[in-house]
């Protein structure tokens, strides 16, 4: 693609910077407004609007007469329609929308352009299932003649919170139930990368979407999102997050028992057996970390492997991140851009402290870069550390970062023990070439998706989501319009 010439005039200054409450873009009720960063120069990109829980109130004010008015009267084929054509002009702007997410949060662009048949696919995915939504008939034993039926109907008000690791296809995985199901959704971006979400919002206005049925307030957790989560007329919150934060909004969420779907972190095994194609193994498990400089929650951090390989594979991913180009990510040729911000690098940095005081070696990276043209940006090395054990903080906490943590297994046995050894369970990889071996693994690993000879390619289709700590709930597939949806049994006595 041709990338602008100004990025920032051309691309971020006609974006909108207000809250998206009832149809229009509106300044924060106090006025405020906080500043939004590019990664990988440490510039400013704009300054936006910072809601609080005054606005969170006026926003599910609009999304509850939303829900209650002209949207309630959309049928099935009305609700795809406006999904169809809102799929279309993501297609439309996608190259637009891809530039955001590179200079909100860092994603090179060609990492981005992988990503436009899945910020396509998932509003045409949910457009297809608006009409299948559907109750059905059942037999019942009550005495004389009773018709018994279901009805599946929108469970209201939507509180959605998304993270800042993959702006565009983390938010339209949270429009595409609410608007497929007939609910109204309030939406708190992250503070990290608000500028995409505000854009969806202008698309889905321009899509004939009716004003307050997506209302969206940038702002900041503690004071938007907690507001959110906590709102008395918000039914239900689906949150994309670390695992500390999912645990307030549960506590949250206990207002009015609102239902809650959560999709947390990830401290993913990836294992590789010596009988594997050990090239694509090399490139897949380092890709299934080091993609997104590692700021992804299903990253295959743990690299189990086995011992009569462990010493080459090794060397061989260490050579692999080593040759990785790091930049700006509006450079096509850069394949790691930077980390999302100052915080963040200084809790990777943190990790490798703490892992070298555990006795690892940095078989292959471990600092921050500063030279040359990314010294004003937060970049940081693809890393791999070896002489890890499981049992160590750098395998069992969630750095979110490009670091691989290498670890030896003898057996199939203690590589599911291992993969298993772990408060999370979002992921978990698979690297063999024994049909055998892959099912039996598969089966073995606690995770919501195990990857055989693969890693971490999603599709709208398939069922997203973790076990343990790392949330409940799915998202894609067909399971995930039912967590947008009430069961009404209806039960009739015929004369």
């Amino acid at each position: 693609m041709t990338l602008s010439v100004n990025p920032i005039a051309d691309i971020i200054a006609p974006l909108p910077k207000g809250l998206l409450i009832d149809g229009a873009f509106v300044p924060a009720l106090s006025g405020k407004t906080f500043k939004t960063f590019n990664p990988a120069t440490g510039e400013v990109l704009a300054e936006v609007a910072e809601g609080d829980a005054a606005d969170i109130d006026l926003a599910v004010a609009a999304a509850r007469r939303a829900f209650a008015g002209p949207w309630s009267r959309f049928t099935p084929f009305q609700r795809q329609h406006c999904l169809l054509r809102f799929a279309d002009l993501v297609e439309k702007h996608f190259d637009t929308l891809a530039l955001i997410d590179v200079l909100d949060m860092g994603a090179p662009i060609t990492a981005m352009q992988a990503r436009r048949q899945r910020a396509i696919g998932l509003p045409r995915f949910y457009a297809g299932m608006c009409t299948v939504i559907a109750g059905g008939t059942l037999p019942n034993s009550l005495p004389g003649e009773v018709f018994t039926y279901t009805l599946k109907e929108p469970v209201g008000v939507v509180g959605a919170i998304t993270p800042w690791n993959a702006p565009l296809t983390s938010t339209l995985w949270k429009m595409g139930p609410v608007l497929a199901t007939g609910c109204t959704m309030v939406l708190k971006p992250a503070e990290d990368a608000p500028l995409t979400a505000l854009r969806l919002g202008e698309l889905l206005l321009e899509a004939g979407v009716p004003a307050g049925v997506v209302n969206i307030v940038p702002g900041f957790g503690a004071t938007a999102g907690d507001a959110l989560a906590r709102h008395r007329d918000v039914d239900k919150v689906a949150f994309t997050g670390s695992d500390l934060t999912g645990r307030k909004i549960v506590e949250a969420s206990k207002t009015n028992l609102k239902r809650v779907t959560l999709e947390l972190g990830g401290k993913s095994p990836d294992i590789i057996f010596a009988d594997c194609d050990l090239e694509a193994a090399v490139a897949g498990a380092a890709m299934g970390v080091f993609a997104n400089s590692g700021q992804i929650c299903v990253a295959g951090t743990r690299l189990l492997v086995e011992r009569p390989i462990y010493e080459e594979f090794v060397a061989r991913v260490s050579a692999y991140a080593g040759a990785l180009k790091v930049g700006n990510g509006l450079d096509p040729a850069t394949q790691i851009g930077p980390i999302v911000n100052a915080r963040q690098l200084e809790r990777i940095t943190s990790y490798m402290e703490i892992g070298l005081g555990e006795g690892v070696t940095a078989a292959a990276g471990g600092k921050r870069l500063t030279e040359g043209a990314l010294k004003d940006g937060y970049f940081f090395e693809p890393t791999v550390l070896s002489g890890v054990t499981n049992a160590m903080r750098i395998a069992q906490e969630e750095i979110f970062g490009p670091v691989a943590a290498a670890i030896p297994f003898d057996t199939p046995e203690e590589a599911a023990a291992l993969a298993n050894d772990s408060p999370f369970g979002l992921g978990g990889g698979v690297w063999t070439t024994n049909l055998s071996t892959a099912h039996r693994m598969a089966k073995a690993i606690r995770a919501g998706t195990v990857w055989v000879n693969t890693y971490g390619g999603l599709d709208p289709v398939v069922p997203f989501g973790g076990y343990k700590a790392s949330g409940y709930g799915r998202e894609s597939g067909t399971e995930h319009l039912d967590a947008y949806l009430e069961t009404k049994s209806v039960v009739m006595k015929l004369a």
